[in-house]
């Protein structure tokens, strides 16, 4: 039997943010039964950990979502640093992950990582077929800082401005015009849309990837790092944003991204995660 936990991330509140299952030590575990039991939790993504590669790191951690594993995510990061704190790893934290070491830090309650690499701009794909996935107008499409955007720092999302809140409330995405974006422009995961507002600091946003298995992610900390580099690099400066995700679901998420203008860009994502249950595979 193998021990796990369930936290809620980039929320302080129980039954908020996006649920993440860690196994805090899956060297038991059978290779073959790791994309299952992802799929068995069904959440967006679930964390393994090991012992590091390298003796001065803390951990290795795998992520997996219901479909596939992958080599980089916000939340999973962000929660399993929690967890480890929470099971007696004191102090900052140097974490394994398939992009290389992702050093963690925290701060009362909250947890941070960083990442430095250049963004990686994939495709600029058609906005007329971004809209159509979306379900929406193409007039909903705001291009005033940049045209939709298929970007990576590790892991690819197409960003796309939108030009209200009541647009970004009407999203009912489309997974025809989904598949025909994947299709279109293939990347690790398939067309997934980070669908956004952004008022000064302040950024309301939705995510969709239902082609992996996630109709809606209430938290997705890997698209904010991406958007917050490449606001930094469309608008030139250090940016400090509020990004709130999830509202619509009744999971409100609150992720904090701090950037660095330079070459590469830093990015910093903060948030806080809450236990919620516990126990053993029994498999």
């Amino acid at each position: 039997m193998t021990q796990y936990f369930v936290y809620d991330v980039f929320t302080d509140t129980a039954f908020g943010g996006n649920q993440l299952a860690v196994f805090p030590d899956a060297t038991a575990l059978p290779e073959a039964q790791l994309q299952k039991i992802a799929r068995e939790f069904n959440f967006s993504e679930v964390t393994f950990v090991y012992p590091p590669k390298d003796p001065a790191n803390t951990a290795k951690v795998r992520i997996f979502t219901p479909t596939m594993e992958i080599p980089f995510a916000g939340h999973p990061t962000i929660g399993t640093a929690i967890a480890l704190r929470d099971e007696g790893h004191a102090g900052p934290m140097t974490l394994e992950l398939g992009v290389g070491p992702i050093d963690c830090a925290f701060a009362g309650d909250s947890a941070a990582f960083t990442i430095a690499a250049p963004l990686d701009r994939l495709a600029t794909p058609d906005p007329a077929l971004v809209a159509r996935a979306l379900g929406l107008g193409i007039e909903a499409i705001d291009s005033t800082t940049h045209a939709p955007v298929q970007a990576t720092l590790g892991l690819p999302f197409v960003l796309v401005a939108l030009r209200s809140k009541a647009d970004l409330d009407a999203c009912a995405p489309s997974v025809e015009h989904i598949r025909q974006g994947a299709e279109t422009y293939p990347a690790g995961i398939d067309f997934a849309l980070f669908a956004y507002v952004r008022t000064g600091t302040q950024i309301a946003a939705r995510m969709f990837a239902p082609l992996d298995n996630i109709p809606e992610d209430p938290a997705t900390g890997s698209a904010s790092a991406t958007l917050a580099a490449l606001l930094t690099e469309e608008l030139g400066q250090d940016l400090t944003l509020d990004i709130l995700q999830g509202e619509k679901m009744g999971r409100p998420s609150h992720i904090s991204a701090r950037t660095t203008h330079a070459n590469p860009i830093s990015v910093t994502i903060s948030g806080n995660a809450v236990r919620t249950m516990q126990g053993t595979l029994v498999v």
